[in-house]
């Protein structure tokens, strides 16, 4: 796509892709589930064209890059060390950081266990998530929305790649990435229904052309390294204790759509707008709630997402001074 090259870094013990444009100060986009690099390819055109070195990486068990076999390889602090290998491999000391869904989790920890390479965040869809220091958050879900909750229901190896599987990936794909029900997704067991509004045409925003591209890389890979992330919730937890109460002290801003399935679940609405966020991440600068705006904010809104990262990092560009 217009100049986008692709290579292979060797980072932390595995080959990670990853397509990059433009030169200047390094902005690092880390994407989601159940996406790829490509859900950035809006906003690696524009902000390469702008003067910035946009790098943009499949995560581990994605895509071009390596799939380890393990659950246990799917840590939070595994994919950090991907990024800290990553960063260096760019011969530059800081980035910016941008993350969606589970790229924004990831941004958090790296934002708290290397702050020092993080020159400003713009964090989409997830919020810090405070840690509870008695109850794992998978426990914690399950308690709220029961077992049938889709993080939950995630746990079981095996168990969601039969029933995705069965659906086939072109209609996984289709249902999840074009879901715009707010409400906390429940997938009784048997037939795969992230969404059950799913409309036969897609939405204007994502071409035949796109969903081909994530349709063609996960009929490739499967889902089972996506699905490992959600595999080691408990288990970050458990690493993390060390960190329980930390603050996030980089400076951050934090884009979500209104109707995004996270924002409307696990309380995290009233977490972000009572004071406990900002508690969490003072240098937190802005909360930005895209109105009429879904989960996948990056494809739906390519133009004001871009525009949002650009006059926040701009902040911290010191090269004209």
């Amino acid at each position: 796509m217009d100049g986008i090259k692709h290579r292979k870094v060797a980072v932390n013990g595995i080959n990670m892709h990853i397509a990059e444009k433009g030169e200047g100060p390094v902005v690092l986009f880390l994407h989601g589930f159940p996406e790829l690099w490509y859900s950035w390819r809006h906003q690696i055109l524009a902000l390469s064209d702008r003067g910035y070195h946009c790098v943009a990486p499949d995560l581990r068990g994605y895509g071009e890059s390596d799939a380890p076999a393990s659950i246990e390889s799917y840590t939070s602090f595994h994919i950090v060390d991907d990024l800290v290998a990553l960063i260096h491999s760019l011969q530059v000391e800081k980035v910016f950081l941008v993350g969606h869904d589970w790229g924004a989790i990831i941004g958090w920890y790296l934002c708290m266990l290397h702050p020092e390479m993080v020159k400003a965040y713009v964090c989409l869809s997830v919020p810090f998530l405070r840690r509870n220091p008695i109850v794992p958050p998978v426990d914690a879900m399950r308690a709220l929305y029961g077992d049938n909750y889709y993080i939950c229901r995630f746990q079981k190896p095996g168990e969601m790649e039969a029933e995705m599987a069965a659906a086939g990936t072109k209609y996984v794909l289709q249902n999840i990435l074009t879901t715009r029900k707010p409400d906390p997704p429940i997938l009784p067991p048997g037939k795969f229904v992230f969404n059950p509004d799913m409309k036969d045409t897609l939405p204007s925003w994502l071409t035949e052309e796109d969903l081909d591209y994530f349709v063609s890389n996960f009929e490739r890979t499967g889902f089972t390294g996506a699905l490992n992330y959600y595999r080691n919730f408990n288990r970050n937890w458990e690493l993390e204790a060390a960190y329980s109460g930390v603050k996030i002290k980089v400076p951050v801003r934090f884009i979500t759509g209104e109707l995004d399935m996270v924002y409307n679940s696990l309380g995290l609405k009233e977490y972000i707008h009572d004071g406990r966020f900002k508690e969490d991440v003072p240098n937190l600068e802005h909360i930005i709630i895209q109105t009429g705006v879904a989960h996948f904010n990056t494809m739906e809104t390519p133009e004001d997402v871009t525009n949002h990262i650009y006059t926040f990092i701009t902040k911290f560009d010191f090269r004209s001074i």
